[in-house]
Order: structure tokens, then C-alpha cells, then sequence
């Protein structure tokens, strides 16, 4: 592989982490509920607040990691192991981005801006996504399961997002109740409501239409890189 393409690829690739970051630091702002994904490292958070969302963020993306050996088994490839950088990557990144929108204003409380805020978070987490896809080279470990599961059983990427994303949110209203006695959150910050659906359930849907537009954007530069299985 060429020097320029691999720059490229991991170019892509952390735009896309980078985005996706950005989207869990806007879904806090929102103060309406917090992105799926980040929904079990949050509720730890809460629970063990020495520990930060980003570090349980990779502490989890380690458990998919694991889980994609226990499902792939013999086709477990030594490539994806670069999820585990990806992880760390992306942990601190999350945090960063948490760290850079508090520090910008209070969450929001207006509820039209708290769901315009969530609906950004849709978009720019669907085009994160998608980028670190386009990019074939490392890829967070939980859209990396999601593809798998979406290979093993043949049922489009977008359609195995919504469900994975609610069994996440689903294990966290499981821990926010044996934490502290409620499906939400601590009652003091909120973890699940509305804002946290939408994430859920838009995400997904909206890959649909933003993908074969990224896919376009970006073909001039993804037509020349090595075959994904090569």
C-alpha cells in the first residue's frame, strides 16, 4: 500500500472519529439525552466519577472488540486490532470534544435549540460513520461489530445500528436503575429521554440518505484504494 494512500485512508478515517466525537459533545449539550453509543460509559461515569466517559468509552469498545473474536473466530483478522488505537483514540477525543462544549456555554434548556441539537448530532455522528467506513482503515470497535453482525445475518448496516444502538440504551436504563433507582440518568444529569430515541432511531435512517452521498463525494479518492479484502 502507498504511502499516500494509507495517509489517505487514515486521513478519512479519523475525520470520521473526529465527527463522531463531536456528535457525542453536542448530544450532552442538548441536554435531551446522550448519544447511544455513550449512554453505558455516561451512567458509569456517574456511578464512579474518578473515572472518565472517554476511559470507560475504550474500556467498552474493548469488550466489542472481544466480542468480534468470539463471532468471527479463524476470520478474525490481525488488521482488526487497530481498533484497539481507534479505542484510545476516540475515548480521549470524547472527552475532549465534552471538555471543548462545556467550556463554550451551559447546556441547552430552550427545547426547540435541545432538539435542534439532537438532530445535529444525528447528521454529523451518521457522516462520522460512514467516513470511517470509506476511509478501510481503523474503524471503532462498536460500528465494526455492527458491520459484522450486519454481515452475519444479511440485514442492511443502518437496520443492525438501530437495534444495537437501543440494546445500549436498554443495558444503560438497566444500570441507571440499579445505580440510582431511576431509568434516566442520576436525577441530576440526564442520560436517556427523548434526545437519546432520536439518536437511536435516526441515526440509522439517516445513513440511508447520507451514505450513497458520501459515496459520491468521496469515489474520485476511494476508487483507487487497495481492495477492502486484499
Amino acid at each position: 500500500m502507498k504511502a499516500k494512500e494509507l495517509t489517505l485512508r487514515y486521513g478519512i478515517s479519523t475525520l470520521g472519529l473526529i465527527l463522531v466525537a463531536l456528535g457525542v459533545g453536542i448530544s450532552i449539550k442538548s441536554n435531551l439525552g446522550i448519544a447511544p453509543p455513550s449512554c453505558p460509559p455516561t451512567i458509569l461515569n456517574l456511578r464512579y466519577t474518578g473515572i472518565s466517559v472517554g476511559t470507560f468509552t475504550w474500556m467498552m469498545h474493548l469488550l466489542f472488540i472481544l466480542s468480534q473474536v468470539a463471532i468471527l473466530r479463524k476470520r478474525f483478522k490481525l488488521k482488526y486490532l487497530m481498533q484497539i488505537p481507534a479505542a484510545f483514540v476516540f475515548g480521549y477525543l470524547c472527552d475532549g470534544a465534552i471538555w471543548l462544549f462545556n467550556s463554550i456555554d451551559a447546556p441547552a434548556t430552550n427545547y426547540a435549540v435541545q432538539i435542534l441539537f439532537s438532530l445535529a448530532a444525528v447528521l454529523i455522528t451518521a457522516v462520522g460513520i460512514k467516513l470511517e467506513v470509506l476511509g478501510r482503515s481503523w474503524m471503532l470497535a462498536g460500528d465494526m461489530t455492527t458491520a459484522i453482525l450486519a454481515d452475519e445475518t444479511r440485514k442492511p448496516f443502518g437496520t443492525v445500528k438501530v437495534v444495537f444502538d437501543v440494546a445500549l440504551v436498554a443495558i444503560t436504563a438497566l444500570l441507571a436503575w440499579l445505580f440510582f433507582g431511576q431509568l434516566t440518568g442520576n436525577g441530576s444529569t440526564v442520560v436517556i429521554r427523548e434526545g437519546t430515541l432520536i439518536l437511536a432511531i435516526l441515526t440509522g435512517l439517516c445513513m440511508r440518505v447520507t451514505d450513497p452521498l458520501l459515496e459520491k463525494l468521496f469515489k474520485p479518492i476511494t476508487d483507487g484504494f487497495t481492495p477492502h479484502n486484499a
